[in-house]
């Protein structure tokens, strides 16, 4: 009963945080698009969210890396990414946050005019990101005819700033989502398993005084997982109403060494639509070998 209003808590929570975002103060004009969509900003404005493969962690989960973005207008961007992923009391709910802590960005006269900003803007620059936080709750386990599937809400903050060089968007948001996922084990001592994934889901965020875009999230993934590695391949996207600038498409690659807790990792990542990209990430990610769930059990004890 403890567990299920810890759950409650945070669901409420999360969607509280969002209400209390700005008032608009005048009707919203639905006639015209607000441009304030990924493809007119920064590549850390509102990327696609890495989707859930039902896999949760029983440990705290740290991520570090470093991302290089070049542009298809010949920008480019390079930032530090953080990530943490605190297990709640019970492996079967998480508490993930994650943001692009710094970015250093340089825009080209072709990105800027894409961007719609003028020329007397400054082509170099530096600033500090969104904040992300979820929660997310396993409701069923894989079994002979069952999947994993997974829930999770999210906020988005507004503490990246910069909306008039066109790098973050300045104003919240939230999403929920769910996915479903199933693997195939291998009899081998090399290759383990492979798992397949699907998610779907609903995104929103501000725009321009009274007036907010909502999108559907979708993504499918392939994971393969050896005793060695795991190599992975998502498909996802989300689509907003206004249809200009707000239908983000992306195929990213990843792949990832295990060394105990300590797992080395690349990713890649394109813009198939609305998302004029290419992304490079590299990281360290780590599991701490002390676990919550352990404390909490000991303390009930």
């Amino acid at each position: 009963m403890q567990r299920l209003f810890y759950i409650l808590f945070l669901l409420i929570f999360s969607f509280v945080c969002f209400a209390y975002g700005e008032v608009p103060l005048t009707r919203p004009d639905l006639s015209q698009p607000t441009k304030i969509a990924p493809a007119y900003f920064g590549p850390n404005a509102l990327p696609v969210p890495d989707m859930l493969d039902g896999e949760m962690h029983d440990k705290i989960y740290m991520e570090i890396a470093g991302d290089y973005f070049y542009g298809f207008r010949k920008d480019q961007t390079a930032d530090v990414f953080a990530k943490l992923v605190f297990p709640l009391f019970t492996r079967r709910v998480n508490l993930s946050v994650w943001m692009p802590v710094v970015e250093w960005y340089a825009n080209t006269s072709e990105s800027l005019q894409a961007q719609r900003l003028p020329d007397s803007v400054a082509i170099h620059g530096k600033e500090y990101g969104d904040v992300y936080v979820t929660t997310d709750i396993l409701l069923l386990e894989q079994e002979r005819m069952a999947v994993d599937w997974v829930l999770r809400t999210g906020i988005k903050t507004a503490s990246g700033g910069s909306f008039e060089k066109a790098r973050y968007f300045d104003n919240p948001g939230y999403f929920f989502d769910t996915s479903f996922a199933r693997s195939i084990f291998f009899k081998s001592n090399f290759f383990k398993e492979i798992r397949f994934a699907a998610s779907a889901g609903f995104l929103c965020w501000q725009t321009d005084n009274g007036r907010q875009n909502d999108a559907v999230m979708y993504g499918l993934q392939v994971k393969l997982n050896t005793s060695l590695l795991s190599v992975s391949e998502t498909f996802g996207g989300y689509t907003g109403w206004e249809s200009d600038g707000d239908m983000p498409m992306t195929l990213k690659t990843r792949l990832a060494f295990h060394l105990g807790d300590f797992e080395p990792f690349a990713c890649y990542q394109y813009g198939l639509r609305d998302y004029p990209y290419h992304q490079l990430r590299i990281g360290l990610a780590y599991r701490l070998s002390w676990a919550p769930i352990k404390m909490y059990d000991a303390v009930k004890k």
